[in-house]
């Protein structure tokens, strides 16, 4: 089974290697305190800022989801202040909605995922202590351009900016001097297995984090960022799972040509779904659209009989997600798939009998 689903989705072909490798070293069985685990998080550190260049004055620390990330930012860096969430789809609701039930003071300002907001028009407070954004909606396709978030930077210098990149990090490059924390799971664009997330902090993400000094939870950002000094984490961690993301980035080139690569097939992608007369994009606004997660529209009997039957040729589509969940299939477009998988994929499409319906 070819997994095209946008997350959990295909992992690297090298895993296998990988994991047994990791079993000959050890590390299955190293504890998270001896000198083996602390060299193995470095050295996965080291790689995050050289691969995806994360600024050298960046932290990065590990957490278990992008989910736990949205509770630590709501508990270690917001608290009791104000928070504004931009969103055009489910996942930034969420994250606005479960902020909110942590701090009580979260507001939203949805926009359409055809058109971004006028940052400056935003009103936002000078009470207001973070932006949350979400870089790559994976409901519905769409990608904040760079452009946009240079403009909320420079509209908002006094506010701490949250990005969530869970379908673009490690796919895409990011300017991540643009925001303060930016962060997330490994089961998309870094072809690994889930259970693991990268959370990047700025300096000025840092300060906050250490005052007022928030240390009420076990993965208080405090505490979390005492222990990375030291390479180390506050709970037992997904020590495979760095590891594995360790060996991977090892095997990996730069962000520019991962970039480069995605953006190549996305294109590819482009001229073939424009040229098809069935398949049509949700998103019309081009500029708008995500490289990494490809919503394909269609009538609900069409989309899950072409799911069923793309599965039973061994290619996981994905599902559609919240409003578009039944008049959407979504594709992934990750680094760990290949050009011949993609192109059975488009083999698939190119045939099925869509007038069956």
């Amino acid at each position: 089974m070819i997994s095209f689903y946008p997350g959990p989705s295909k992992v690297w072909d090298a895993l296998p290697r990988y994991m047994q490798n990791a079993w000959e070293e050890g590390i299955l069985s190293v504890n998270h305190r001896s000198p083996e685990f602390i060299q193995v998080s470095r050295t996965c550190i080291r790689l995050l800022h050289e691969k995806l260049n994360i600024p050298d004055n960046y932290t990065i620390l590990f957490t278990s989801s992008a989910t736990e990330s949205w509770e630590i930012i709501a508990q270690s860096i917001i608290g009791k202040e104000k928070s504004l969430h931009l969103y055009n789809g489910a996942f930034g609701e969420k994250w606005f909605e479960y902020t909110r039930k942590i701090t009580g003071a979260a507001s939203a300002y949805p926009f359409s995922p055809e058109a971004l907001p006028e940052p400056g028009a935003l009103e936002v407070s000078s009470d207001t202590l973070l932006l949350a954004l979400t870089h790559n909606e994976t409901s519905n396709g769409t990608a904040l351009p760079d452009a946009f978030l240079q403009e909320v930077r420079m509209n908002y210098p006094d506010q701490l900016i949250a990005v969530d990149a869970t379908s673009s990090m490690g796919g895409i490059k990011l300017p991540f001097e643009l925001a303060d924390i930016w962060f997330a799971s490994v089961q998309k664009c870094f072809g690994l297995p889930a259970g693991l997330a990268v959370f990047v902090c700025s300096p000025a993400a840092v300060e906050r984090a250490q005052n007022p000094g928030e240390n009420q939870h076990y993965n208080s950002l405090g505490y979390m960022l005492k222990m990375i000094e030291e390479a180390q984490t506050t709970y037992t961690p997904n020590v495979l799972g760095i590891y594995l993301l360790m060996r991977s980035l090892q095997d990996s080139p730069s962000t520019e040509v991962t970039h480069q690569l995605l953006r190549g097939r996305f294109s590819g992608w482009t001229s073939f779904i424009t040229g098809h007369k069935d398949l049509s994009f949700l998103i019309k606004n081009r500029e708008l659209r995500s490289s990494t997660v490809i919503p394909i529209e269609g009538t609900p009997a069409q989309v899950d009989r072409l799911k069923k039957t793309a599965k039973a040729e061994g290619l996981y589509l994905g599902n559609g997600y919240g409003e578009w969940k039944n008049t959407t299939f979504r594709i992934a477009n990750f680094p760990a798939h290949t050009e011949r998988e993609i192109q059975q994929l488009k083999d698939f499409l190119s045939t099925f009998n869509y007038s069956s319906i």
